[in-house]
């Protein structure tokens, strides 16, 4: 079984991080930094033709050049956390066929689901027959706390995660061939799945339920009235997932094994849709289009 619990505390953390820096994830901070100066000298040359020679017409497309430049940014930035370019890039993906596939290949499957070694059980609804889970309870912070006076006023925070991962089979659906996904410890999980939304207290309504508080105790957590939202998701056996990894070919026993790639990869820039490269790495699983 494969803990992915820290490391998506982890990634919450740095992206709460990232936002106080004001980095413009996928944009490097240093990127953001050099557009700021040179918007500043073209705005300070733009007046200065503006006062000296009474023309605005270097104004006014140095204007308009500025909007598309930020209004590119704010598209990547809105893709960045909806995973945009991550989710464009594998959707465009086409599906490997695992007769003619090579030992090392970059492949794409998609099929159904079915249980390993071991199986999983969601920790809230407790749906069993799983190969992957994710529990997370967010709270609702009103004003600044005293561990960070830096974070944002009003804002929904990760204070508790589950979520974990482990070995399984898929049977492709355009080979019919079934293949060991090897998701379970030391392998890094780049999960693109929705969580559903099971529990929200509101201002008007925060008495929690006789469940949720014996979950909340089993887990050593405050069972106290306040604002939370828990949300749930899984992968269960016969359900339908893509998953993109490297293919292993056992020439003895026919195995074929799918694990997460060595090196870090990359989507490119993808100059249709607008949006720039974004870093691979892992294995990737992803709900398969209908």
């Amino acid at each position: 079984m494969n803990n992915l619990s820290n490391a998506t505390l982890a990634a919450a953390i740095e992206d709460e991080q990232q936002s106080r820096c004001s980095c413009c994830k996928p944009i490097p901070a240093l990127a953001i930094y050099v557009l700021i100066s040179l918007f500043l000298i073209g705005l300070s040359v733009s007046f200065f033709l503006l006062v000296a020679v009474h023309n605005a017409i270097f104004l006014i497309c140095f204007l308009c050049l500025s909007a598309l430049v930020v209004a590119f940014l704010l598209w990547n930035l809105f893709n960045s956390n909806r995973k945009g370019a991550l989710l464009s890039y594998l959707h465009s993906l086409p599906h490997t066929d695992l007769t003619t596939a090579l030992h090392g290949d970059l492949v794409k499957l998609t099929g159904l689901v079915a249980c390993g070694d071991v199986s999983l059980e969601s920790a809230y609804e407790r749906v069993s027959r799983c190969v992957y889970t994710s529990t997370l309870l967010y709270e609702f912070e009103l004003g600044l706390t005293p561990a960070n006076v830096k974070r944002s006023f009003f804002q929904w925070r990760l204070t508790y995660c589950e979520r974990y991962s482990t070995d399984f089979y898929i049977t492709d659906e355009k080979s019919g061939s079934r293949a060991l996904i090897k998701a379970g410890p030391d392998c890094k999980i780049i999960p693109i799945l929705k969580e559903s939304k099971l529990v929200k207290t509101t201002r008007s309504c925060k008495a929690l339920s006789s469940h949720l508080k014996r979950w909340l105790l089993e887990r050593n957590l405050s069972s106290e009235a306040r604002l939370l939202r828990l949300e749930e998701g899984y992968v269960k056996e016969g359900s339908s997932v893509s998953v993109v990894g490297i293919l292993q070919k056992n020439g003895v026993d026919n195995v074929l094994t799918i694990v997460q790639p060595r090196d870090v990869a990359s989507t490119g820039c993808l100059w249709q849709k607008l949006l720039l490269p974004v870093d691979i790495d892992g294995l990737v699983m992803f709900e398969s289009l209908a």
